[in-house]
């Protein structure tokens, strides 16, 4: 068990518990990543407009970036979480365990986009040129690339906070991957 203990709504200040509301009533719970980012007064608005931001990226290719960056740094909620969501965005449990390993061999554009995305992730920024000219050569603008490193940057900060914390995964648990070749 978790030293670190994620709040209950009346532990939270007024402004959060009106975001507990709206996520109770738009996914049917408040999950406990969120939560725990409203121990902080300010930090769950800004993670959830950072989230819920314009992109230039298609909900199934941030689902991509979610789950090779999840598998990267190690974070099971994450991991737990982006499998049930990339399982609404359409992929299958195998596709979903490719894509954690950084490939994705069903779609050429996909593919390229998990690739640069774990070789991002693993240099920290510095991904190698093979990464880069196949995410461009797959169509991918700069535009797409900035948008692909604030989805990484996103995906950092939760998983960061559920590895440093370890509360309770409220999601299906995604089964372990042996290793992510980089």
């Amino acid at each position: 068990m978790s030293k670190f203990q994620v709040p209950a709504k009346n532990e939270v200040s007024a402004d959060n518990q009106a975001i507990f509301d709206k996520l109770q009533s738009g996914l049917g719970f408040v999950p406990n990543l969120y939560a725990y980012f409203a121990k902080s007064d300010t930090a769950l608005a800004d993670y959830l407009a950072l989230q819920n931001r314009k992109s230039s990226l298609k909900a199934k290719e941030r689902e991509v970036i979610n789950l090779v960056v999840s598998q990267y740094n190690g974070c099971r909620y994450c991991q737990s979480a982006h499998t049930v969501l990339g399982g609404l965005n359409g992929f299958s449990p195998a596709q979903i365990l490719e894509i954690r390993g950084g490939a994705a061999s069903f779609d050429a554009k996909l593919d390229a986009l998990a690739r640069f995305t774990l070789s991002v992730s693993a240099n920290r920024g510095n991904a190698s040129d093979e990464a880069k000219d196949a995410f461009f050569a797959a169509g991918y603008t700069e535009a797409n690339m900035i948008d692909v490193v604030i989805v990484i940057g996103d995906k950092i900060i939760s998983n960061y906070i559920h590895n440093l914390t370890g509360f309770a995964i409220d999601f299906p648990l995604a089964p372990e991957l042996e290793s992510v070749t980089v």
